[in-house]
């Protein structure tokens, strides 16, 4: 008999978030996703870019974070090698029911954008009182 531990709330963000725009390659902007207690967490790295060139939005369950950095060369540079992203990169996410859009929170530190995603209080598990055989011959009467 084989055993599998798998947690639904991840597997299903895990599967909607294999759309990527960005660059030729499909990996536009790479990201962590850490399940934290009842928080979905998702760390994007965006070195170079302000905080202000960093756009979030979330409509129709579907997150997407876009960030603009602009290289400027002196008058006369030739550019050899361009690996870094230069213009505007996004990666859109399909976001799951069970998150609470209107909580939705998001930090950017040293580079590191950090969006947080709750679990929604009706999608969080509770306990379901069993009446016992009492109860149910008290409600047959």
């Amino acid at each position: 008999m084989l055993l599998e531990r798998v947690d639904p709330f991840l597997a299903e963000f895990d599967r909607l978030a294999q759309r990527t725009l960005g660059s030729a390659d499909g990996v536009g902007l790479p990201m962590d996703v850490v399940r934290s207690g009842d928080d979905l967490i998702v760390r994007m790295d965006l070195p170079g870019v302000a905080a202000g060139q960093v756009k979030i939005t979330l409509e129709n369950r579907t997150l997407t974070i876009s960030a603009e950095r602009r290289t400027s060369y002196a008058e006369g540079d030739q550019v050899l090698l361009q690996e870094r992203f230069d213009g505007e990169i996004s990666r859109r996410v399909r976001v799951p029911e069970w998150v609470d859009s209107d909580a939705v929170g998001a930090d950017y530190v040293d580079g590191v954008l950090i969006v947080r995603l709750p679990l929604a209080e009706r999608a969080k598990p509770r306990t379901i009182t069993v009446n016992g055989a009492n109860a149910h011959a008290e409600i047959a009467r």
